[in-house]
Order: C-alpha cells, then structure tokens, then sequence
C-alpha cells in the first residue's frame, strides 16, 4: 500500500468518524432543531433578510455590497453544481446507516458543501463592506457549517472544501471588481 493511499484512507476513516460523531448529536431532540433552524435559515431566507435589510437601512450605500453578494451567490452556486455533479459524492446517511437524515436535503449528493460555501462567501463580502456585521455574521456562518454534519447532509471535508471554495470564490470576486 502506497503512503498516499495510506494517508487518505486514514483521513477518509477520521472525516466518518466525525460525521458520525457530529451526527450523534442530533440524537437529542434541542439540539436537533436548533441545528435545523440554522440550516433552514442557511437555504437562503438569512441572506435574503439581510441583502434587504441592508438596502432597507443603507439604501443607495448598500447597492454595490448586495450586487457583489448577488454576484458571488450564482457564480458560487454555478461551481458547486458542477463540482457537485462530477464527483457525484452520496450523502453519508446514504452510505453509513449509523448516520441518520435528520435534515432536508436539495440534491442527493453531498460534495462541496453549498450551505457552507454561500454562508462563508455572503459573510465575507458583506463584512468587508459592513464590518460592524462580522459579531453576527461569523458565528451564523459556523452554525450553518457544523448544522450539515450534525444533520447527517455531509462530511466535514464538505464542508470543508464549501467554506475554501466560497473564500476563493470571493477572494477572486475582489480582485475583478
């Protein structure tokens, strides 16, 4: 056996297990639904709230940020679906019957994360615009991030490779405009 395959088989055993072990949590009935508010609220009705609150409350101000956020969502949306649909990764609960479905999936497949790529990319445009934002924005983010595990919707190294896609997505955002 190859180091490499090895080293893989060694981080894929870990990234199960702490699925499984994210997912565990889910077991208690609180917890379960304060996950699942997070990542109801991450399917979009968040950013939503807050692209219109921005222009409610900073009007013309706001224009550009909420552009910017508009923009990044569908680029960002148009690179998972295809990362999503090549690599055609199941969803755990579909592959280890230990791992239970506790939340609503869009798709059937897992890999990258979308929540965690719009959550990360959102925040990072409007709290480089807003920075007064980021006390709110960070932990809503991580929340959502950490609700897809515990939910049984996806691996960590999903969530993962969402939150670095949604950083570059919007790191090279900047750099165009």
């Amino acid at each position: 056996m190859s180091r490499l395959y090895y080293h893989l088989s060694r981080f894929n055993d870990f990234d199960i297990d702490l699925c499984q072990a994210c997912n565990d949590l889910s077991r208690t009935p609180a917890v379960r639904d304060v996950f699942r508010l997070f990542s109801r609220l991450g399917d979009g009705v968040f950013w939503y709230t807050l692209m219109t609150f921005l222009l409610v409350a900073f009007q013309g101000e706001a224009l550009r940020p909420v552009l910017h956020m508009i923009g990044v969502g569908l680029v960002s949306t148009l690179i998972y679906k295809l990362i999503k649909h090549k690599t055609l990764r199941p969803r755990p609960f579909n592959v280890y019957p230990s791992i239970i479905c506790t939340g609503n999936t869009l798709d059937q497949f897992s890999f990258p994360s979308g929540h965690t790529l719009h959550a990360v990319s959102f925040s990072i445009v409007a709290i480089s615009y807003f920075p007064f934002l980021a006390p709110l924005l960070v932990p809503f983010s991580l929340l959502v991030a950490v609700s897809r595990p515990v939910l049984g919707l996806h691996y960590p190294s999903d969530v993962l490779m969402g939150a670095l896609l949604g950083s570059v997505i919007t790191a090279l955002s900047f750099q165009l405009l």
